[in-house]
């Protein structure tokens, strides 16, 4: 990869960050991570209390680039049809048309997607781990930039359904956006004590920039040394106390793109351990299975991914 392309991907995150910070207050660790999910190919949950901003972040991306987004309220009586399409006979023609669902677009809000059934959840499974969706017997494939992000809130359990352990696994991130400062809390006061700032956001990158920041995502080095220190880590959650099923081979990978999207967006061309240490509770945590005695206790997935990033020798 040479220092013009480089130059120029980074400036997209950059464009798309400085609009996005023009609506989100205080927020620049949490779309620092979404965009190392967006260039390097994962999707992310966005867990968090209501009134934090998870979905005002998503529609801010949206709008930032000049790409297709659909969002998709989920309910309980949402179907599959509702997400991926459905075929309607046509009188006229006497054959059958394919009319795409929402899951068709470049980024898709999945808003409260533990709300909908076990089976509606499961439609985006193949989605997101392969890019295309089968309908009808019919393999579709997605746009090149296929990118969700979903939200859900951890206080609501009531007319709620847990993402299964699979569906958890489809996510490259999962992370929380947290209370701002008071400084930043009077700002948003400030910033919409006449209308929101999403109205007047306007789209900064073209779709093909952002497709180029993904390929210039995969041109980052990476040493044996960091992959096997990204292996160790996973692999410590796989042993660790507590533990009922530890992270999967899918969490190195994600771990592996989202840390060379990092490096592109500090200005390097190669990983270093920071970028790792700074995203592996954010990739790993969430694929963990903890053990019913080890939850009663107190023990969380979050506290011993920290444990294992403290207890891993990082290489020299």
């Amino acid at each position: 990869m040479t220092t013009t392309n480089a130059s120029a991907a980074r400036a997209v995150f950059q464009k798309i960050a400085g609009n996005i910070a023009r609506v989100m207050q205080g927020q620049s660790s949490a779309t620092r991570k979404l965009l190392a999910a967006l260039a390097s190919g994962g999707h992310v949950l966005l867990e968090d209390f209501p009134g934090t901003g998870k979905t005002t972040l998503a529609k801010a991306l949206a709008r930032s680039i000049d790409a297709r987004f659909k969002r998709v309220q989920f309910t309980p009586d949402l179907l599959p049809s509702d997400i991926l399409g459905v075929s309607i006979f046509n009188q006229k023609e006497q054959q059958f048309f394919f009319h795409e669902g929402p899951i068709f677009t470049n980024i898709l809000l999945a808003d409260e997607i533990n709300r909908a059934s076990p089976r509606t959840q499961s439609a985006l499974l193949e989605a997101m781990g392969e890019g295309q969706v089968s309908v009808d017997g019919e393999r579709r494939n997605l746009a090149d930039l296929f990118f969700v992000v979903a939200t859900q809130n951890p206080v609501e359990f009531r007319g709620t359904y847990p993402l299964p352990e699979a569906q958890m696994d489809r996510f490259a991130m999962q992370f929380t956006l947290g209370y701002v400062t008071p400084a930043d809390e009077v700002a948003v006061l400030s910033a919409q004590a006449s209308q929101h700032p999403l109205d007047e956001l306007k789209g900064c990158v073209t779709l093909a920039e952002v497709i180029t920041l993904k390929r210039a995502v995969q041109g980052i080095r990476i040493s044996e040394e960091l992959k096997r220190y990204v292996v160790d880590l996973v692999g410590g959650t796989r042993a660790a106390t507590g533990v009922q099923l530890g992270a999967s081979p899918r969490a190195s990978l994600a771990l592996m793109k989202a840390a060379q999207a990092l490096a592109l967006f500090d200005g390097l061309d190669f990983v270093t351990p920071e970028q790792i240490q700074e995203l592996a509770v954010s990739v790993i945590a969430h694929r963990l299975v903890m053990e019913p005695q080890a939850r009663f206790s107190g023990l969380t997935a979050l506290g011993v991914v920290e444990d294992v990033v403290k207890k891993i020798k990082v290489p020299a």
